[in-house]
C-alpha cells in the first residue's frame, strides 16, 4: 500500500478533538492503516508539512477557514502557502471542502456564497470529464454525499476541470492539472462523522440551530458509499503510480 500524508487544517481549542475525529474518518474511508496514513496538524504558523519525498500522495482535510473572510490572518496565509507547496510538489493530492475553494481562488476563480449548502445530504452528478477521470471513472453518474459549507465556487478558471456538478452546487468535484483533485462535498464522511462535525461546529453557520435535530435524524438515510469510494480510488491511484516508478 502507498504511504499518504494526511494534513489537517485545524487550530484553536477544538484543533485536537476535530483533527482526531477527522483522522479517524479518513482512516475508515481510505482503508489505510495508521502507519500508511501519518497525520500532521497545521495548527499554527510553526507547523509545516516539511519534506514530502517519503510520501506517495497527500490528503488535505477540511477547515473552518473561509476564502471570503479577508483580510486573512497570519495562520491562514501560512495555510495557503503550505497548500501551494503541496500541489507544486507533483504528488497526487486530494483536497476536501475548504481546499476546493482555496484551489479555485488560487488559480483565478471566484468564491462567494450563492451556492452554499447547509450540513446534510447533497447530490453529485458526474460530468463527461468525471466519467473518464482516473479517480471517479466507474462511479454511478449520480450519487449522494454529505456536505456543509458557507461559501462556494461561483466561477472557475480554464485551468480547472469540473468533474462533477449538482443541483444545489454547480462545482462539486474538480481537478487541477493531472494530479490534484478537490471535492466540495465531504468524501470522508458518513452519518456518524457528519454528526460529530456538527457537534463541533454548532455555531459556525453551517446549519440553523433549529434544524439540528431534523438534520441528524436524516443522516443515517444518506448513502455515502460512492462518495467515500473516491477516497479509496485516490489511494489506489497513488498505489499504481508509486509502483510504476519502481
Amino acid at each position: 500500500m502507498p504511504k499518504v500524508l494526511f494534513v489537517s487544517l485545524r487550530s484553536g481549542e477544538l484543533a485536537d478533538q476535530v483533527s482526531t475525529a477527522e483522522y479517524r474518518d479518513f482512516i475508515q474511508t481510505t482503508g489505510l492503516t495508521f502507519p500508511e496514513l501519518p497525520m500532521i496538524v497545521l495548527s499554527s504558523t510553526e507547523r509545516s508539512v516539511g519534506n514530502l519525498s517519503d510520501y506517495d500522495g497527500v490528503i488535505v482535510g477540511g477547515s473552518s477557514l473561509n476564502i471570503t473572510n479577508e483580510p486573512w490572518d497570519d495562520w491562514q496565509h501560512h495555510i495557503h502557502q503550505q497548500l501551494s507547496e503541496i500541489i507544486e510538489s507533483g504528488l497526487p493530492t486530494f483536497l476536501v471542502c475548504y481546499g476546493a475553494s482555496w484551489l479555485a481562488h488560487t488559480v483565478g476563480g471566484t468564491i462567494g456564497h450563492q451556492f452554499a449548502e447547509q450540513s446534510g445530504p447533497t447530490y453529485v452528478e458526474l460530468t463527461d470529464a468525471g466519467r473518464t477521470d482516473p479517480i471517479s471513472a466507474g462511479l454511478p453518474d449520480s450519487f449522494t454525499s454529505l456536505t456543509g459549507h458557507t461559501e462556494c465556487i461561483e466561477a472557475i478558471s480554464p485551468e480547472l476541470t469540473v468533474l462533477a456538478s449538482g443541483p444545489s452546487c454547480p462545482v462539486q468535484f474538480l481537478r487541477y492539472r493531472e494530479h490534484v483533485w478537490a471535492t466540495q462535498f465531504h468524501s470522508d464522511m458518513d452519518a456518524a462523522a457528519m454528526h460529530d462535525r456538527m457537534n463541533f461546529y454548532r455555531d459556525y453557520g453551517y446549519f440553523s440551530p433549529e434544524d439540528y435535530d431534523t438534520i441528524v435524524a436524516g443522516l443515517p438515510q444518506v448513502d455515502t458509499t460512492w462518495s467515500n469510494q473516491l477516497m479509496r480510488n485516490f489511494v489506489d491511484y497513488c498505489d499504481r503510480r508509486q509502483l510504476s516508478f519502481r
